[in-house]
This record gives C-alpha cells, structure tokens and sequence, in this order.
C-alpha cells in the first residue's frame, strides 16, 4: 500500500465549517437527555418509551460501518453530503408528522446520518493534514461536541419555550441542506488516498486481520464505557445526595460541558506534542485518578463538581487524542475504519449504560471502580499499538 499526505492549508477554513456542521449535529444528538421531559410531554409518551427510542438510536448507530465504505468508494464530500442529506430529512420527518413512530424515526436517521458525515470528515481531515500536526486538527474538529451541549441545547430550549417542542427539527432540517450545499461547494471532489481493499467484505476481513486496528477500536470502546457508566449516573447521584434542583442539575451539566471543551483544548495543545499514544494513555491514568477524588470529594456539593470536571476533562483528553491515532490505523480505508470506530464507541456506551443502574445502587464507588477497571483494560490493549514505527505497520496491511 502506497502512503502520503497530503498537505492542504485550505483545512483551516474547511476546519471552521466541520466545527459548525458537528455542532448542529452534537446539539440534535445530545438535547435529548437534559429535554427529555419536554419531549415526553409534547409526545404524550412516558420517559421509558423516550428510553426505548434512545435504545434504537444507539442501535442504528451501531449499524452506520455499512456505509462507511461510500466514502472511501467515491470520495470524502460524497460521504459528507450523504450523511447531511439523512440527517435533515430525518429531521424533518418528526416535523412533519409530531407523532411518536415518526419522533423514533427522525433520532434513528439523524444519528445515522451524524455517522456517515463524522468519519467521511476525519478521514478527510486525516488525508490533508500531517500526522505529526493531526492531533491539533482533529481536537479542532471535536469543539463542536463540548459546544453542541454548551451553547446549542440551551439555544434549543430557548426554541422549545417559545415555539413548542418540535421547533428544534425544522432548524435542524434546514442547516443540514445548508451544510450539505457548502460542503458540496467547498470540499474537493476525490480523497488524496482512494482504497485499494476491494468491496466491502474485503475491507472489514483486512480490518479483522490487523490487531493495532483492533486494539484501538477495543481501547476506545472500553474508554467509552468507563465514562458511560458515571455519565448515566452522576445526575441521579447529586440529586439523592444533596438534593439539589433542576437549576444545580443544569450547573452540573454546564460544568461537565466546560470539563469537555477544556480537554479538547488540552488534546489540542499536547496530543501533537507528547504523541498520540502516549497522550491516550496519560489520559486513561489521570481519568482513573480522577475517580478516586471524586470518591474523595463526594462529601459537598462543591467537591464533587470539582470531581465531575476532573473526571470529565481527564475522559475527554485522552479520548480525543485517540482519535488522530485512528485515523493512521488504517489509511488505505479511513472512512470505513473510523465508521467501525464509531460502531466501538456507541458500544462502549451501550455497555456503560446497561450496567451502570445496577452499580449504582450499591454506591457510587462501585461505579467508579468500575470506570477504573475499564480504563485498566483500555491502558492494557492501548500498549499492542506502538507509535513509533506506526507507518511501518500500516504500510504491511
């Protein structure tokens, strides 16, 4: 297999317009949560039938590898403007039809369409952009993750209260044609590096017989699910433990959106300078450190957001910086790798949130032990990926 890089400085532009699109995406994906109970109301469904949908969400999710290969068939744009144009018409259809089947359909496309968009993306990113400056590209991309909850969801309650429940779908319709319009208009028309795999089944069995390929999917689906399993709790945690309202909930959120966007910042900043790995890997040790002093801080409401922030700026860190390291596992098939690696992560989620009721109701410290042994795991599989000689190994797939 041939390998280049591509240098193109027109990525700083295109860069500024992946932060905005993935913001409008985030916002779609992440306003269910702290909204639930708008939905539930507007719907006239109980919040376990909101829970089934977001099931079905992760679900289809988890399926998005299937499409991956469209854009290493015909080219990065092809892949982002399909992922844009499923988006938007899955948010119009609950718009059109505010009933609950079409609600299910509408998170299921949208998430879908996030998911072909976001790896014909970082696989672009990762043809343009040198590897040694990667991680400072990718971490850019990645703000529109931490903004999405920071700003976006609160602009969508602010819709919600004004114009009704279903006002967010229409907006979101309409800047998804509007990205799709852009990036046709701005993104070039092949990938600098086309795959040379053959179809599909070749991809995945090329994939299936390169253990650093699968080594970095295990890691960061057990990364994922270490974060997942305090994630699902820790609202339910500061409520039980000091009462606070549906105002301290929200400082709570806006605190675990402020950690992201801080890790980001600092995977920006260190990623290309400490490498990829080795920044991973600080931040598997440093989350798990972080979750002993959340145990230790739990005693009042002010340590344990410091201990939130700690443990949520830690996760991000390292998980952000894993994904540069992604990008270069598998060059011949970005975009179907960082599909397959989006499928680990929804994974790792689905794991996190299947068991974390049940290790909360012995504590908080189960769930923190839990996170610990996962990040334990993650550290372990992360060491089969030696940086050093990564364009070696890729080179011999």
């Amino acid at each position: 297999m041939s390998y280049r890089e591509v240098p193109d400085e027109s990525i700083v532009p295109q860069t500024f317009l992946f932060v905005i699109t993935r913001v409008v995406l985030n916002t779609s994906y992440r306003m269910v949560y702290p909204l639930l109970p708008v939905f539930t109301r507007g719907l006239g469904v109980g919040a376990a039938a909101i829970a089934r949908a977001l099931t079905l969400r992760s679900i289809a999710g988890a399926f998005s590898p299937a499409l991956g290969p469209v854009s290493d068939s015909v080219g990065r744009r092809a892949g982002m403007v399909l992922g844009l144009l499923l988006f938007s018409f899955g948010a119009a259809l609950v718009w059109l039809i505010p009933e609950f089947p079409a609600f299910v359909a509408t998170l299921a496309l949208m998430v879908v369409g996030k998911y072909v968009f976001e790896p014909s993306m970082q696989a672009y990113v990762g043809e343009r952009v040198p590897y040694r400056r990667r991680g400072l590209a990718i971490a850019v991309t990645e703000f529109g993750w931490s903004l999405a909850f920071i700003a976006g969801v609160p602009a969508c309650a602010l819709a919600i209260g004004r114009f009704g429940w279903s006002a967010p779908f229409p907006i979101f319709s309409a800047a998804g044609l509007l990205a799709a319009l852009v990036h046709y208009r701005l993104i070039g028309q092949q990938s600098a590096h086309r795959a040379d795999f053959g179809g599909w089944f070749a991809k995945l069995r090329a994939l299936a017989g390169f253990p650093p390929a699968l080594a970095g999917l295990a890691a960061g689906l057990l990364a994922t699910a270490a974060n997942e399993v305090v994630n699902v709790v820790f609202g339910i945690w500061m409520e039980s433990a000091f009462r606070v309202s549906l105002a301290g909930l929200g400082a709570a959120a806006m605190v675990v959106g402020t950690a992201e966007l801080c890790g980001e910042m600092l995977a920006a900043f260190c990623s290309d300078r400490l490498g990829k790995s080795r920044s991973v890997m600080l931040g598997l040790a440093l989350n798990s450190v972080s979750a002993l002093a959340m145990f230790l801080l739990s005693g009042s409401v002010a340590g344990a957001l410091i201990g939130l922030f700690l443990f949520f700026i830690t996760y991000e860190f390292g998980i952000v910086s894993l994904l540069p390291l992604m990008t270069e596992l598998f060059p011949g098939a970005r975009a179907t790798f960082m599909s397959a690696n989006v499928a680990a992560l929804s994974l790792g989620r689905a794991i996190g949130a299947l068991i974390a009721i049940p290790l909360y109701s012995a504590g908080l410290w189960r769930s923190l032990c839990a996170a610990v042994l996962f990040n334990v795991c993650a550290w372990s599989v992360l060491r089969r990926i030696a940086e050093g000689d990564l364009k070696s190994k890729v080179e011999t797939i």
